[in-house]
């Protein structure tokens, strides 16, 4: 299960984040996305575990504080950016 973990302090780590998940079940994955300019933390990640740990994780650690940070944590959306544009494709294709 592939989990969005949002509003996470810009100094946690993905070390941070295993270490953390990790009470919950294994973690397969820790992915903090930055800025492709900047190098810096934009404020979420994803966390990928199997389907019972990220069912357990999404229960008890959403809410909870990490680095002075209330996390929020549920299962990532798929964004469909693997090709599909859903037939409309284009730059700024409003209609």
């Amino acid at each position: 299960m592939n989990l969005y973990v949002g509003n996470i302090a810009f100094n946690t780590s993905e070390s941070d984040l295993r270490n953390h998940f990790s009470a919950m079940g294994e973690v397969n994955d820790v992915k903090v996305i930055t800025d492709r300019d900047t190098g810096r933390s934009r404020g979420f990640a994803f966390v990928t575990m199997d389907d019972a740990a990220g069912r357990e994780a999404i229960s008890n650690l959403n809410g909870q504080e990490l680095n002075g940070r209330a996390l929020v944590v549920n299962q990532a959306r798929d964004s469909g950016a693997k090709g599909n544009s859903g037939g409309r494709g284009g730059y700024n294709n409003r209609y």
